[in-house]
């Protein structure tokens, strides 16, 4: 049975005003164990140039070792990756796209302009649809991603293309990209981690369920 839609609409306002709370916000500096200290200092040392935790590192900082796992694998992936940057960051924003998770679109819009990629086509991928005008590499990654995404596989076409563009290590670290942007996202999501609040990337509306 339903219940009485006063009750059920408080339901949905409590839901709504709790999603705002941060669930796992910075931890203070002489609440730290020794083990959250490494990590932190184990990130420092990364070429993401971070100071301190920020967006899924600070929810991460709960498990330390993981997150000392987590992003080395992420350093993998965003700095040393096979394939070239520009795609890199257009395989986030769509995994981002995917999820609704405006602080991994934030950080990824800006590094995506830097790294060459189009403005009209990281728009369109924040609009939820195909872009236009994509170069040839692009046109392979966004067919790869999308598939991957949607239908939880891809195509033989589709993985031949990627392949002999960028071989299977260009396979592999693309797919992997898809799995660890939405593990973070995922994280975020859980700890209700906040958004930027002086980003200028476009605001992901959500998708219609």
């Amino acid at each position: 049975m339903r219940p009485p839609f006063s009750l059920a609409a408080a339901i949905i306002i409590l839901s709504s005003v709790a999603r705002g709370q941060d669930r796992m916000p910075p931890i203070r500096a002489d609440k730290l164990t020794p083990a959250q200290t490494k990590s932190i200092e184990l990130l420092r040392a990364t070429p993401r140039g971070a100071s301190e935790p920020k967006g899924p590192f600070v929810p991460l900082l709960r498990s330390p070792e993981l997150m000392n796992r987590v992003q080395a694998v992420g350093e993998y992936l965003r700095f040393n990756n096979s394939v070239p940057q520009r795609l890199v960051e257009m395989a986030v924003l769509m995994t981002a796209r995917n999820w609704t998770q405006q602080y991994e679109w934030n950080s990824h819009y800006v590094q995506a302009m830097k790294a060459g990629l189009k403005l009209e086509v990281a728009n369109a991928i924040a609009a939820g649809r195909r872009p236009e005008g994509m170069a040839d590499d692009e046109d392979m990654v966004y067919n790869f991603v999308a598939e991957l995404i949607q239908n939880k596989c891809v195509s033989d076409l589709t993985y031949e293309r990627l392949r002999t563009k960028f071989g299977e290590q260009g396979v592999i670290d693309t797919t992997t990209l898809v799995g660890y942007y939405s593990t973070l996202a995922a994280i975020m999501s859980v700890a209700r981690s906040p958004v930027q609040p002086d980003s200028t990337a476009p605001k992901l509306a959500p998708f219609p369920q």
